[in-house]
Order: structure tokens, then C-alpha cells, then sequence
């Protein structure tokens, strides 16, 4: 699961012209492990200013900055909910300046033109011409009034197959699951029909060619665009059977889709959950701390830290005294020394940026959503998959509360796997760490894909 960011809408205020200061300013981040595309854009509003920020390849767009000010040719902007501050000088046609997060600083230099970052090899991507039929698609959801889009990619444009709707994980993912240059979905697309098997993927909605807000959007909506693409594939001539595949957020969400219909033929489970939100987000964080070599205290007072205030969300009944309540317990957690607040914040902005952060749709549904209740429900049969290095969805409690879940409902259609040496993507790695997935090469371990086609055609 990838952390979603989340910012406040803010207003920047600075010198009264403007000069050549606003409009659109590229940038390429490079953090040693990875390149980061960014790009500012810079407005004039009254005698200030406002900006947004884009990060293209986490998806993510029209970030709000909290404050924007340009003064003595120095653009400073902050966006507090994400830790970020950047300050640069314009110098002609060009902002050298210096990017820091939660600590960390690295140069970075903003200019008029697009670059380039320097290309990763990304081997398993397919090549033209492919073997197989592959069609752009739109279906409705009526319930959200809003109409999706996606690929259908047949082995070949007659014939009748089994089918597989991919379900893409937590943030705005487009129907190949992009992310740090990586195209899991159209490498398991292109591996399906090369043995026999279709598959549709489709854009989440308000991502890419997929109408619908996002934002506003919890994963009980995404359960209806996915239960929209079954009913879409019901029209298609080709379609012989209908199963899911579900990576992360994804392999939560097609257990509860297979928990309301019988027409499911099977489901697969890619990084799929076992517990519920809130204790999923404290084993991501304490896997990824100790992965990174984090001190132990620190380790631990950060878990108690978040423990209690899930807690509260936990135990909340309405949103307005859940507010309240988080507002009394990180004011509380500021006053006795236990948070510090980041440089350059406000204690209100620091306070409200912790808030918006958790008081969402998106993030108290999945807080408070137990995947067994649904699992207990499913009747099909189900392939749950996991990497052993995974810090995301660590394996072990996971595969272990999945297969104990669909034990109590009565499902012996089960197959689990955790394969030693894999990340959260699936990809062989060192340590499982995030911060690697752009620098290997691999997109999808070959074995997880060959086992993904041997089961899918052991379904009769």
C-alpha cells in the first residue's frame, strides 16, 4: 500500500508582481535510489501567490501548497502535511534551490522545459507485436454515475476464455498499476494471454481516462466499479468464466466482491490483507522501521504514539467528535514532549496537517475495515500470495489470518504461497524497502506469474 498525500488548501502571500516567477516549473528529484519528476505550478492571486505541486510518477496531482511566497528572487513554498519545504533562487530562466522532507535535504533545480530522468531498464515490458488481441474499453458504473476505462486483452479476438479483472492497490493507480516506471498489470496481462487466459484492467476512478472523484471515493465505492466490470464483461462474447485478481488494497477488495455474487470462478490474492486497517498500519510501520534500522526506542515510542490515536478512531462515533478527540490527543502529545513539531510549522498547521491526514473518507473506512468478515463469506476458490520481504503487507500474519478466515467459513479451496527473497511488488530485492523498488530492474518475479497461470487453468 502506498501512502496516499494529503494537503490542506492554502494561500501563499508574497511581493506584488510577479516578474517571471509564475507558471510552470519542472524538476527531476534524485534521491540516490530513485528520480523524482515534480513540477510547480506558480500563481499570481491578488498580491500574493499560490502553488500546487505534481509528482507524475507516484500519481499524484494539484498538491496544495500551504504557503507560496517570492521575494527578493527567492520562491519559498511548504507543504505542511507531507513535511515538504522548497527554496530556490531564480536565476534567468532557471531556480536552483534545495528540496527537504522530514529532515532530509537534496538540490534541486526547477526550469521551463520538461526533462528527462535517466531511463531504467525494464526488461519483462512487452514488445510489439504481441500475440494477442487487446481492445480500449469503457463501462458504466450507474451507481456513481460515471464510466470507467480499460484494456481487454483476449488471446485472440474469437474464441471463448477465462476471464481476470485486475484490482489495483491503495492511491490513483491507471489499469497497469504504474509506479516508479514498473507496468505490474500489463506484464500479468501480457503473461495471461500468452497462456489463454483474458484479462480486463481499467483505470481507478478520476485516474487517467476514468470519469469519478477519487478523492471522495472509499474502498466500499471501489467495490462497485469493480462489480461494474463484471457485469460489463457479462456482455462479451468471449467471456467463459470471471475471476479477480487483487494486489494490496485490491486484495481486499475482491474478497468482498466475491462475498456478494456466485459468479465468481476463483479469486487471487497478490499482497491481500488479513487484519484490519489500523493493525495493518502498525505492522507496515514497524516492518519498514526496523528494514530501515531505526533506533529501537524511537521505534517503539512512534508505535505507541500511533497505537493510541488508531485507538480513538477506532472508538469514534461521528467524525465532528472524532476531530476533537485527535485534536485534544496530539495537542497532548506536543505538550509533554513526545511530537515535536517540524521546522517551519505553526502548532495549528502542524495539528490541522495531522488531521487532514487522518480524517478522511478513504483512510477511517480502511481503519476500521476487518477483510475476514468478508473472507469468511467467499465460496470460490482462492490463491493468496505474498513475499516474504513484503513490509507493506507483511506475509506471515497476513497469509496465516487469510487462510484462518476463509478455514472458518468453510472454504477448503485454498492455496497460500509466501515466496522467500520477494518485495510488496513482487519483485526479488535486498531488503524490501520501498525506496528499491525503482532501482530493480525486475517488474514481476517470473515464478509468482507462472504459478498465477497454472492455478487460473487448474479451475474447471
Amino acid at each position: 500500500m502506498k501512502q496516499l498525500i494529503i494537503v490542506m488548501l492554502a494561500m501563499g502571500f508574497g511581493v506584488a508582481h510577479a516578474e517571471n516567477i509564475t507558471g510552470d516549473w519542472y524538476g527531476m528529484l534524485d534521491v540516490g535510489v530513485m528520480q523524482l519528476k515534480l513540477v510547480f505550478h506558480v500563481s499570481q492571486e491578488g498580491n500574493g501567490f499560490s502553488s500546487t505541486m505534481d509528482s507524475p510518477d507516484q500519481h499524484a496531482y494539484g498538491i496544495n501548497a500551504n504557503s507560496t511566497t517570492y521575494k527578493d528572487h527567492i520562491l519559498s513554498l511548504s507543504i505542511l502535511s507531507s513535511g515538504i519545504n522548497f527554496s530556490g533562487e531564480l536565476k534567468d530562466n532557471s531556480i536552483v534551490g534545495t528540496f527537504q522532507q522530514g529532515g532530509t535535504k537534496f538540490p534541486l533545480t526547477l526550469t521551463r522545459e520538461i526533462g528527462e530522468k535517466q531511463s531504467r531498464p525494464r526488461p519483462q515490458e512487452p514488445k510489439e507485436p504481441y500475440p494477442y488481441y487487446t481492445e480500449d474499453v469503457y463501462f458504466p458504473n450507474s451507481a456513481a454515475s460515471i464510466k470507467l476505462a480499460g484494456t481487454l486483452t483476449l488471446p485472440s479476438a474469437k474464441g471463448k476464455y477465462p476471464t481476470v479483472i485486475m484490482i489495483t492497490g491503495s492511491g490513483p493507480q491507471d489499469r497497469d498499476e504504474a509506479v516508479f516506471g514498473h507496468r505490474p498489470f500489463w506484464i500479468i496481462a501480457d503473461h495471461l494471454a500468452r497462456k489463454g487466459i483474458a484479462s480486463l484492467r481499467f483505470d481507478d476512478r478520476g485516474t487517467a481516462k476514468s470519469e469519478g472523484d477519487f478523492a471522495a471515493a472509499t474502498t466500499f465505492d471501489f467495490v462497485t466499479d469493480v462489480t461494474s466490470a463484471i457485469e460489463y464483461l457479462k456482455t462479451r462474447k468471449e467471456v467463459k468464466t470471471i475471476g479477480l485478481l487483487g494486489h494490496s488494497e485490491g486484495g481486499i477488495i475482491a474478497p468482498i466482491v466475491a462475498s456478494q455474487t456466485d459468479i465468481m470462478k476463483f479469486i487471487i490474492l497478490l499482497a491481500g490483507t488479513g487484519d484490519r486497517g489500523d493493525r495493518l498500519l502498525l505492522m507496515q510501520q514497524e516492518a519498514i522501521m526496523r528494514a530501515a534500522g531505526k533506533d529501537e526506542s524511537e521505534l517503539q515510542k512512534t508505535l505507541a504514539i500511533n497505537a493510541a490515536a488508531f485507538e480513538i478512531v477506532i472508538q469514534s462515533a461521528d467524525t465532528d467528535s472524532l476531530r476533537a478527540d485527535l485534536h485534544k490527543y496530539i495537542t497532548e502529545t506536543i505538550d509533554n514532549g513526545s511530537v515535536e513539531i517540524p521546522a517551519g510549522n505553526t502548532r495549528d498547521e502542524f495539528i490541522n496537517s495531522q488531521l487532514a491526514g487522518i480524517c478522511n473518507p478513504w483512510m477511517l473506512n480502511f481503519m476500521k475495515l476487518d477483510p475476514t468478515r468478508y473472507l469468511e463469506k467467499v465460496r470460490c476458490p482462492v490463491l493468496a500470495l505474498n513475499g516474504a520481504k513484503d513490509l507493506q503487507v507483511p506475509s506471515g500474519v497476513n497469509l496465516a489470518a487469510i487462510r484462518n478466515a476463509l478455514a472458518r467459513g468453510g472454504n477448503k479451496a485454498v492455496t497460500t504461497k509466501e515466496y522467500p527473497g520477494l518485495n510488496h511488488l513482487f519483485q526479488a530485492c535486498e531488503t524490501g524497502l520501498p525506496d528499491e523498488y525503482q532501482t530493480i530492474e525486475q517488474t514481476f518475479a517470473p515464478a509468482v506469474l507462472d504459478d498465477i497461470t497454472s492455478w487460473i487453468k487448474k479451475q474447471k
